[in-house]
């Protein structure tokens, strides 16, 4: 019999219960995407693993491979825990990938299963392939095909090739965040990993109107739909909030230099608001630590307080490479990026501003005022599966 096998990695960390708990998370997780596939399977969930068994392995497989919490997948045929039952099965898969001339290795495991070790398992298995292709030889340090067998007490799993997965935790185990999504590369890929790390999520994007980019709306509807096919079966909602007449204040002040200082300021507000009235716990951010004038270690100290809920910044040490390359591993890298600017960006912005004179600023263009305005305006696109969907 083939089955899909999954592998998590830290869950076997946790306490019985929480593990019990975040398994369920990570085969409920499993089962919603390979239905929103329309992909017929069972689900079972023996100690230490995740096995689907389904008609088409292969689609299985690669569904599988983008779920959070999956440290990899193999097609694998499962069979008695016995020598000669993995034996024959490790013949069967060796059958046409295994040709004359090749080194093969045998790595076998063995766990709840008594009458041999692991050693012996991978003895006898490598005898038996030996047997049936004897123009093959073994080595065990650089073999040009490797066998994996694992002797459990609930049957025998025999494979010998991986997909990797994301890593991480089951979404949905660690509760609800609210990313900023924008235009940028930045924010996909903090809310990218965030839900990596078991979060739910909900994007909110503010919006610029006629001081943004004719492209950004487009842009961020894009990233917040290729986003979601990371989360198959699970809607994904991005709130939009309108920024523009706070943007309007801006254009009067005497002091441009400040303006991304408090325009920063002005997302965590009303971020902070929007999260509260829906329970969120904490707001995400694409801060990357010293990139630009508003996310200097002195800006961010000014910037930090206005929000009344924790901001996480999972890109804050990462270099831009780094967050480049996995934006394009995720999908929302856009080599050519179209009009995405800001009209307000200061030329001279500040890099060290003091908070009494933000403060000072707030009071005069009566900051308070519009955010309460603002977070009246909130307005819920949603996106399934990789497209925008309209809500009823």
């Amino acid at each position: 019999m083939e089955a899909v096998m999954v592998r998590y990695g830290e869950l076997f960390l946790k306490s019985e219960p929480v593990k019990r708990r975040f398994i369920a998370a990570l085969a409920k997780n499993i089962r919603l995407a390979l239905e929103a596939a329309s992909i017929s399977h069972r689900i079972e969930t023996p100690r230490g693993r995740v096995l689907i068994f389904g008609e088409d392995a292969r689609a299985i497989a690669d569904i599988t491979s983008r779920i959070f919490g999956v440290v990899g997948v193999s097609i694998c045929s499962v069979t008695t825990p016995d020598i000669e039952g993995i034996s024959r099965a490790a013949i069967e898969r060796a059958e046409g990938r295994l040709k004359p001339g090749m080194t093969f290795a045998v790595r076998a495991r063995r766990s709840g299963v008594e009458g041999f070790t692991s050693q012996e398992l991978a003895g006898a298995v490598g005898y038996a392939v030996g047997q049936r292709f004897p123009e093959a030889s073994v080595n065990l340090s650089d073999p040009d095909y490797e066998i994996f067998v694992e002797a459990k007490e609930f049957g025998g799993l025999v494979y010998d090739s991986r997909q990797d997965g994301p890593g991480g935790l089951p979404l949905g185990t660690q509760g609800t965040v609210m990313t900023l999504l924008s235009e940028g590369i930045d924010s996909p890929v903090a809310s990218w990993l965030m839900m990596r790390r078991g979060c739910a999520m909900v994007h909110l994007h503010m919006r610029s109107g006629r001081f943004g980019g004719s492209d950004v709306e487009e842009t961020v509807f894009r990233h917040h739909a290729e986003l979601s096919r990371w989360t198959p079966g699970h809607p994904l909602d991005l709130l939009t909030v309108d920024m523009e007449p706070f943007f309007e204040a801006l254009v009067q002040l005497k002091e441009p230099r400040y303006r991304c200082i408090l325009c920063k300021r002005f997302m965590l507000k009303a971020a902070s608001e929007v999260a509260e009235r829906r329970g969120i716990y904490a707001i995400v951010n694409g801060d990357n630590l010293g990139q630009v004038a508003s996310q200097t270690l002195a800006n961010m100290a000014v910037v930090a307080p206005a929000a009344t809920i924790p901001v996480l910044r999972p890109l804050l040490g990462f270099d831009k490479e780094e967050i480049v390359d996995r934006a394009k591993m995720i999908g929302t890298f856009d080599s050519v990026q179209g009009d995405l600017g800001c009209s307000l960006a200061p030329k001279h912005p500040s890099t060290a501003a003091r908070i009494e004179i933000i403060e000072r600023i707030e009071k005069e263009i009566r900051m308070d005022e519009h955010v309460a305005r603002a977070v009246e305006t909130v307005r819920c696109r949603r996106a399934l599966n990789g497209e925008l969907v309209e809500l009823s």
